[in-house]
């Protein structure tokens, strides 16, 4: 798809949306586990409630339509990203509206809706990345889009706590509704081009779908990517998935939590995204995973430590090492996910490949309880930072960078 945006201008575009995404996962994800800590839910329910972010591995499934059919008058993916930013701001806004607090199963509920919104604005948002960007712009658009969405993480995650501490339940859930709605003027104001007649606009729905959802499996060495896909991200998440209510459970406050998120997570997240769009082309796709993989690991290793005794100052500096590792892993995993992505599938290769990673880590998350509370945070954190070394050797072991595919082409992953 042709544009006449220049780089700035889509980094800015594609900034936005994935900070709008950012936003009510960063409360599910940051906020969510710290007030249900604070109730004295346990820790095996707390990891549960990772599955909350179920639509996010199932976006797979309709992804295949959503690239199929589309907008002419709105555009084939800003059709879909306005009613769906609009429709999640309403719910953040809706959930504002009653006295005190909302029931613990009534924001459940609206999580997992929330979640669905999201999701699903992601697909089209991934797939006008991979339009939008040029081969050479990837590895910059990769950092921005992480950056991004740990800022809109930050945001609905540790701004929202200290909000939450400072102002009360429904000024929080109006600032974070107001701030979705901000977030939406870029793409309002974004005239996307029409997408030129392509091949697959003849093809029946029934052979679309099927040569969407499974020509990965008809992919030389595919087995060992999606292998790496899950791996990848799956030992961080495993830690993470307990990092609030570690925090919670030293005895830190709501507005100390916030802090360190908010602050020292923005921070540090920001940078590394930043740092390692720049250099994945540098290094390499190979080397980049593996050295940023590395540093993923010894990060993670570095919470098993804290977990035997530190003082505020270190448990900040911590979370800053691993925020900053864990950026710049992710910004060179996406950048080599979308270079797996045919153009004509945009949309549904790279959600495919997002779908999977999800579904790791969601696991991997909805587990950490049941881990943390038999072995204790010291050796859940090195159980996890075992997989995230796991995960390296297998990058050494069986990763080769594809080769530049023309429009239409299988890449080679093996």
């Amino acid at each position: 798809m042709k544009t006449s945006l220049n780089t700035p201008m889509k980094l800015g575009l594609l900034t936005s949306l994935y900070l709008s995404q950012g936003l009510p996962f960063g409360f599910f994800t940051q906020t969510l586990p710290v007030l249900l800590r604070k109730q004295g839910m346990s820790l095996p329910d707390i990891g549960l409630a990772n599955l909350l972010a179920l639509p996010w591995a199932l976006k797979f499934l309709w992804a295949p339509l959503m690239d199929r059919y589309g907008s002419e008058r709105l555009g084939r993916r800003r059709g879909y990203i306005l009613p769906l930013q609009f429709l999640s701001a309403a719910l953040l806004l809706g959930l504002a509206l009653p006295e005190g607090t909302v029931s613990i199963p009534a924001l459940l509920g609206a999580v997992l809706l929330v979640n669905l919104l999201a999701a699903t604005q992601d697909v089209a948002t991934d797939g006008l990345a991979v339009e939008l960007l040029e081969r050479h712009e990837r590895g910059w658009g990769n950092g921005i889009q992480v950056a991004g969405y740990r800022v809109g993480m930050i945001l609905g995650g540790g701004l929202m706590l200290i909000l939450i501490d400072t102002l009360g339940w429904r000024a929080t859930l109006l600032s974070m509704g107001g701030m979705l709605l901000v977030a939406t003027v870029p793409v309002a104001l974004f005239r996307e081009p029409p997408s030129p007649a392509s091949a697959h606009e003849s093809v029946r729905l029934g052979p679309w779908l099927r040569e969407s959802l499974l020509s990965w499996a008809r992919r030389p060495g595919a087995g060992t990517w999606l292998t790496l896909l899950a791996l990848f991200k799956a030992g961080e998440h495993l830690a993470t998935g307990m990092l609030r209510t570690f925090l919670v459970d030293t005895g830190l406050e709501l507005a100390q939590v916030g802090w360190m998120l908010g602050v020292v997570g923005f921070t540090t997240g920001l940078l590394g995204a930043l740092i390692g769009g720049a250099l994945v082309n540098r290094l390499g796709q190979r080397r980049a995973l593996l050295v940023f993989g590395t540093l993923q690991a010894a990060a993670v290793l570095l919470y098993a430590l804290a977990a035997r005794g530190a003082s505020l100052p270190v448990l900040a500096l911590v979370c800053g090492v691993e925020h900053l590792a864990s950026g710049m892993a992710t910004a060179a995993l996406f950048t080599v996910m979308m270079d797996q992505c045919r153009p004509e599938h945009a949309a549904s290769d790279y959600t495919l490949q997002a779908s999977l990673v999800v579904l790791a880590t969601g696991a991997a998350a909805a587990v950490s309880g049941f881990s943390a509370q038999a072995f204790g945070y010291a050796w859940h954190f090195t159980l996890s930072a075992a997989v995230c070394a796991l995960a390296v050797v297998w990058v050494a072991l069986t990763f080769h960078p594809p080769r530049t595919l023309a429009s239409g082409a299988h890449p080679e992953v093996s």
